[in-house]
């Protein structure tokens, strides 16, 4: 008995084969997060990508309609003039402190035949040198095809205005002859409208350089003021 149960310790197994134990792999969950987050991340570059072409369609679009509004009307530059100047104080004090009355009436051109202008925004600077001394506003108004209108600013008040070197003989030989060299500087905010068309607004800028006679100056050198053009820039 005891070399039997000796014989079926040491003997060889000859039973069904015994499966190796399961390992549990967690590989096909990570597997398929990871598809989701490459799914989504590969939808936002799609939506980016979609949205960049649009902007691009848009903007070339757009370019494309404004030349060719250009080609039809073919757009002239608006003109500005200062039609009358008069100056009746322009004084500067010891303190620095410059007292002025200044009226300005200016005359604008269109001269486009299918192109109206709106004049959201016009500002009227007074400079002397390079120092600013007033402004103005004007009324926003509507202008028509080929039409001429006359707009006026007044400049009136004081202010403290430092002069250089430069600027300060220049006034000093203005006070002599009695006529001031004064710049005045327009800010516009501006529409055009094509036909039933409205533009985008532009800012452009329109500097016009003046030599304006001081009321009294005016009778006794006989200098009279002369209609002067301005410049204007987009």
């Amino acid at each position: 008995m005891g070399d039997r149960h000796h014989q079926d310790l040491n003997g060889a197994y000859y039973g069904p084969s015994i499966p190796p134990p399961r390992k549990v792999s967690h590989s096909h969950g990570r597997g398929g997060g990871g598809c989701i987050g490459d799914c989504l991340g590969c939808c936002g570059c799609c939506i980016l990508s979609v949205i960049f072409n649009i902007l691009i369609t848009i903007a070339i679009l757009l370019g494309i309609a404004a030349l060719i509004i250009w080609l039809i009307f073919r757009p002239n530059a608006i003109k500005f003039h200062v039609a009358d100047a008069k100056l009746t104080q322009f004084t500067l004090g010891a303190d620095n402190n410059l007292r002025y009355n200044l009226d300005l009436n200016f005359t604008i051109r269109n001269p486009n035949r299918r192109i109206g202008v709106y004049y959201d925004q016009i500002e009227v600077r007074g400079y002397y040198g390079d120092e600013r001394f007033g402004s103005g506003n004007v009324a926003p108004f509507y202008q028509g095809h080929k039409n001429t209108t006359e707009v006026g600013s007044k400049l009136e008040g004081q202010g403290l205005v430092v002069l250089n070197g430069g600027d300060r003989k220049d006034l000093d030989e203005d006070l002599k002859s009695g006529i001031y060299r004064i710049d005045a500087k327009l800010r516009l905010r501006v529409r055009f409208k094509f036909g039933l068309i409205k533009s985008w607004r532009f800012k452009p800028k329109v500097r016009c350089d003046l030599k304006v006679p001081l009321g009294s100056s005016n009778v006794t050198s006989g200098f009279q003021f002369q209609r002067t053009k301005c410049d204007i820039d987009f």
